[in-house]
């Protein structure tokens, strides 16, 4: 082999060791964590694909053959790290704080491990307030690939109608760390998207560029119609509308979905939104009926039933058969109970054998009871109106219970019935006016579903 032509071998050699690399990088997801995870892997293919190539060149150039007995095998050194390609274009981490995070477990999830933020948040005036984490909150941050905070932004919670978010930013300049509040305005639009069903919602809701916690609002707004589930069939189609908000063309969170219609084995169910003046809003059919569901089954997300509603049951506490007229759901200490109805607080503290308990008024007749509770959340008090799904306590094993669950029980006129077998009461339709204030608003946000403003009817197999 002449010179030239190893020359010319090796800088094809360096420049698709290159090319790789870079489109490798380009594919890479936007997680930081799962960024450096494939960072290695991109690594790999660059080096596959070099090999691959030296042994075309070798195949397909004329001007030389290789006597097999006189081959030599040498090492080729690339210099291709994952840290480089993590210095060449680090990306934004983003988490929402949950309950239970500290600020060192939150940053761990960022993929940052940076001593001096840990240090400056404990005794900088401003970055203290970063140790006040409240939860669904949201931290966006850019670290360089050993972990160092290049910047931190800690997002207040975006207030329904408003144009800007209150965020505390940390800053690296230097070696120097510096906090501030700003005030940041924010973009907000409408995006509409459309897509099918071929194995599942949220395959679909992905190949559609419809974001998860969307996708969540799609099931729960239809789940008294549609079983997401069991129900969903190849064909079903789906067309939403919903609010994004962005900063700087960087989209910050979606909002709330304001028009859905979903077609389930050939019948088609719609959703609108509507708030008029003086109503916290709700979802309603084309007729004007209401989507919301009266009453939720559950007080609990995600639980198991571990002592019924039933005139005789041996009480594990006072050793004797007695009835117990409410439901029993065990789960961890701490879980969050949530309102099953709109209502009013009508008792809040302990009481008996319920330990700490809240009672909810709703409609008048209608009483829930919450009981055994670890504690009670901080906008819970006598008086205060609360919303379906809004968190009202904690599971815990106050009272006369021998471990940790929540005691739930469903009356009427003060009488316990089975939350679990009685036909609950439905939401209110609209009626007069406001029936036709929503009629003239349904038409715009129907006409709004017709053109979808991002990616095209979305198939997923």
């Amino acid at each position: 082999m002449s010179i030239s032509i190893l020359r010319r071998t090796v800088g094809l050699v360096a420049d698709a060791a290159r090319l790789v690399r870079d489109e490798a990088l380009a594919w890479l997801p936007q997680s930081g964590v799962a960024r450096r995870r494939l960072a290695k892997g991109a690594t790999a293919t660059a080096v596959f694909s070099v090999v691959a190539l030296a042994f075309a060149t070798s195949r397909g150039t004329p001007t030389f053959e290789l006597n097999p007995t006189q081959l030599v095998a040498q090492d080729l050194v690339l210099d291709i790290q994952p840290q480089d390609v993590m210095r060449v274009a680090p990306l934004v981490a983003e988490e929402q704080v949950r309950r239970s995070d500290s600020v060192a477990s939150l940053l761990s999830r960022l993929g940052i491990n940076d001593p001096e933020l840990l240090q400056f948040v404990r005794i900088d005036a401003m970055g203290r307030n970063l140790l006040q984490l409240r939860a669904g909150a949201t931290v966006s941050a850019l670290a360089d690939v050993d972990g160092r905070i290049k910047w931190l932004r800690y997002w207040g919670t975006i207030e329904k109608g408003a144009d800007s978010v209150s965020a505390l930013v940390i800053q690296r300049r230097g070696d120097r760390l510096s906090a501030a509040n700003e005030r940041v305005e924010f973009d907000r639009h409408t995006e509409v998207r459309a897509g099918e069903i071929r194995s599942s919602l949220y395959a679909a809701t992905d190949a559609a560029g419809v974001p998860d916690a969307v996708a969540n609002q799609m099931a729960e707004i239809l789940s008294s119609k549609v079983d997401f589930y069991r129900d969903l069939q190849p064909g079903d189609t789906f067309r939403v509308a919903y609010e994004s908000y962005t900063f700087k063309g960087e989209t910050l969170r979606p909002g709330r979905i304001s028009a859905l219609e979903f077609t389930n084995a050939g019948k088609n169910h719609e959703a609108y939104w509507f708030a008029p003046a003086g109503s916290s809003g709700a979802y309603y059919d084309r007729q004007g009926n209401s989507l919301k569901q009266g009453f939720l089954r559950s007080p609990l997300e995600f639980s198991r039933v571990t002592s019924g509603f039933t005139n005789a049951r041996f009480h594990p506490v006072l050793q004797d058969w007695r009835a117990h007229r409410g439901v029993d759901y065990g789960a961890p200490e701490g879980t969050r109970v949530r309102s099953t109805a709109d209502g009013v607080v009508d008792f809040v503290g302990q009481q008996n054998g319920y330990g700490n308990v809240v009672v909810l008024r709703h409609q008048g007749k209608y009483t829930t009871w919450y009981a055994h509770l670890s504690g009670f959340a901080a906008s819970v008090r006598k008086g205060s109106r609360v919303q379906q799904g809004e968190t009202i306590g904690y599971v815990g094993a106050t009272g006369w219970a021998t471990g940790p669950h929540l005691h739930y029980e469903f009356r009427i006129n003060d009488i316990q019935y089975n939350p679990l077998t009685i036909d609950l009461p439905g939401g209110m339709p609209l009626e007069g006016s406001l029936l036709g204030l929503y009629k003239r608003r349904m038409t715009e946000l129907s006409s709004r579903l017709a053109t979808p403003t991002g990616a095209r009817l979305a198939q997923v197999d």
